[in-house]
């Protein structure tokens, strides 16, 4: 028996990928090609049109790890509340729903290379904590939804609500700057209707 073939026969490995695996690394090749799309067009709704695939693989990806509660979060939160605001936001604001060539700021290396530190540091760090851990996805499951809600609302709760806050002030700046006045328009047309 080859190296190779004793090795698959001792444990769950690379070399004998089940369906789940299979599906998970296909699911996160399409969500990270989203993810290069969203960042990289220039419309602004496609752009969040875009985030909407690349927020919803991510929810697939919790599903198919078993996390049902996380993935219905990433759903109902990000997909259902974070989008809606962006939208809101491109419309109250006026954007453009065209191509935009002034949403390119000319800073695309520094950011390229910022997003791969970033990207490396993220992956080094997954992969050294979890080296030797092994999530079998035959057994039960390791956390119910209570445990998991329990532990979020008592360690993140401060995040969470932080967040909360970033959202609402997104929103008025949004109000805010769709009903500044135009200096342009005459006195007549910023009173508005009577």
């Amino acid at each position: 028996m080859s190296p190779a073939a004793a090795l698959a026969a001792t444990g769950p490995g690379f070399l004998s990928p089940t369906g789940v695996e299979i599906a998970f690394v296909l699911v996160g090749l399409a969500t990270l090609g989203a993810a290069l799309v969203t960042v990289t067009t220039k419309q602004l709704v496609h752009a969040a049109l875009w985030l909407v695939v690349a927020l919803g693989g991510i929810a697939v990806e919790y599903l198919l790890l078993t996390a049902e509660f996380i993935a219905w979060v990433q759903v109902l939160i990000y997909l259902g509340s974070v989008v809606v605001l962006l939208l809101f936001g491109l419309m109250l604001t006026k954007a453009p729903i065209g191509r935009s060539p002034d949403a390119d700021s000319g800073n695309r290396p520094v950011a390229l290379g910022v997003a791969i530190v970033a990207a490396a540091a993220l992956v080094w760090v997954v992969v050294d904590a979890f080296r030797t851990t092994w999530i079998d996805l035959d057994g039960a499951a390791q956390g119910s939804t209570r445990v998991t809600g329990e532990f979020l609302f008592q360690h993140w709760v401060l995040p969470f609500e932080a967040l909360s806050v970033l959202l609402l002030a997104a929103l008025i700046g949004a109000i805010v700057l769709s009903r500044r006045n135009d200096p342009a328009a005459g006195p007549d047309d910023q009173k508005g209707p009577r």
